[in-house]
């Protein structure tokens, strides 16, 4: 039985020139639909029809007939949609309203009418299921990115929507976030809930999938969970040896927001010419380290200590870097202050951003963001480069071209320092392997 159906459906994004979806006819039936296709091809957009932000949020303009439960999303609410479409962003950050965990998993209950003594075995029995119950007290603004992303997961649980529309919701957490959100997913299906769930990273999802579909160029198509590529293979590693002089040192190092130790005792150095990835679980206190590193944390005790030249950071969030009118802007800005001559028409080929050099970045596709910020970041051969997550949302072809890209700039003596939980970047980039866990790192 279909959960879902677009009719001739085409719809415009205002201003913009081509549909971002067309689709003739499309059903998305019960069970798990794993949405998949390269970045910016209309994945996020048709999750977003699913529950009315397209086009009642993002306005444009939209013709044919799309229907969710029996109900047409062209004439209904979002808020009347919402009481049985439950959405989250592949931005978690971006639909957080209060400022404690319990507070913003309470905030969707209030608005379904919920009597506040039923709340707290909501909101423990969601949390409980995703294996953060240890979060309910604290500040959002202290959490990791992937405790966030199972924060924002747990808010939607809470408020029992019969579909469930995720946007890479494993694209920042760790094994355990991974294999608890995948667990929780499976216990939705068997107890007749319904999950569309967009993901490059496929761990787990397979033996759930009971259809996939497939979104290129705005064409969605349904396909068979036979029809997913097989697990992708790591590269063979190109040897660029152990670096040479040091490049930045933590000594003794304690560190964290506002006055709290989110890590302590860290003695780490990184050298010239080295990649180092930075490996542990969500809130261990990688994103402190990098921080940290890049000057944007003053340590609480100990010593930080850089060779000169420009330290480039890319951090979790890449819309926080995107403020300027074009794609090509972003980066001739980064070269200008970098005083590099190099045309911005090179870093763009390399991160396969030619033709969205004219494009404003706040338009773009999450994974599209997240290469301009790239792209933007390390443009210039800076003298140490720290990525947080750096393939979050992005698609094969994209992860393929900042491999090379970090290759690049290690060859050049770049010191490259990555905060990441994908398993095959780390394989095909490692020169060295740093855990970050409860505030430690070896």
């Amino acid at each position: 039985m279909a959960i879902a159906t677009l009719e001739r459906l085409a719809y415009w994004y205002p201003n913009g020139p081509l549909p971002a979806i067309r689709a003739e006819r499309l059903n998305l039936d019960e069970g798990l639909t794993l949405v998949t296709g390269p970045s910016g091809g209309g994945k996020s957009t048709l999750l977003r029809l699913l529950n009315g932000l397209v086009p009642h949020f993002h306005g444009g303009r939209i013709t044919g007939r799309a229907e969710v439960f029996g109900r047409d999303v062209i004439a209904t609410p979002t808020h009347r949609l919402s009481c049985d479409v439950g959405f989250v962003f592949q931005d978690p950050e971006r639909q957080f309203v209060h400022g404690t965990v319990w507070r913003e998993i309470a905030f969707g209950l209030e608005n379904m009418g919920i009597q506040p003594r039923k709340m707290d075995g909501l909101i423990e029995g969601a949390l409980a299921v995703l294996g953060i119950g240890e979060l309910h007290s604290r500040k959002v603004s202290t959490l990791s990115g992937g405790e966030r992303q199972r924060v924002a997961i747990a808010a939607t649980l809470a408020m029992g929507s019969r579909l469930l529309v995720l946007d890479e919701p494993t694209s920042q957490l760790d094994g355990n976030g991974t294999e608890a959100v995948v667990s929780s997913l499976a216990q939705l299906v068997r107890s007749g809930h319904h999950v569309v769930i967009s993901e490059h990273r496929l761990t787990g999802l397979r033996q759930l999938t009971t259809a996939v579909c497939r979104v290129a160029d705005g064409r969605p198509e349904v396909a068979s969970p036979a029809d997913l590529p097989a697990e992708e293979p790591p590269a063979r590693r190109r040897e660029i040896g152990a670096g040479g002089e040091v490049a930045w040192a933590l000594s003794g190092v304690a560190a964290g927001p506002a006055g709290a130790v989110v890590i302590e005792g860290v003695n780490v150095e990184g050298r010239r010419g080295e990649v180092m990835m930075l490996r542990g679980p969500n809130g261990g206190g990688k994103s402190t380290f990098l921080r940290t590193l890049a000057g944007l944390l003053r340590p609480l005790s100990g010593s930080v200590d850089r060779l000169p030249g420009r330290v480039a950071y890319l951090p979790q969030d890449p819309a926080a870097l995107l403020y300027l009118p074009s794609v090509r802007a972003e980066v001739a800005l980064t070269l200008g202050r970098a005083r590099d001559r190099e045309a911005p028409e090179v870093v763009l080929a390399a991160l396969g951003l030619t033709a969205l050099a004219g494009r404003y970045p706040r338009d773009l596709s999450s994974g599209e963001r997240q290469r301009v910020a790239i792209a933007a970041t390390l443009a210039g051969s800076p003298a140490i480069a720290l990525l947080d997550e750096p393939t979050r949302g992005m698609d094969r072809t994209s992860r393929i071209a900042l491999r090379d890209l970090v290759f690049k700039l290690a060859e050049a003596g770049t010191s490259v320092v990555i905060a990441s939980h994908d398993d095959l970047l780390c394989t095909e980039l490692a020169d060295r392997v740093v855990q970050v866990r409860d505030g430690r790192a070896s």
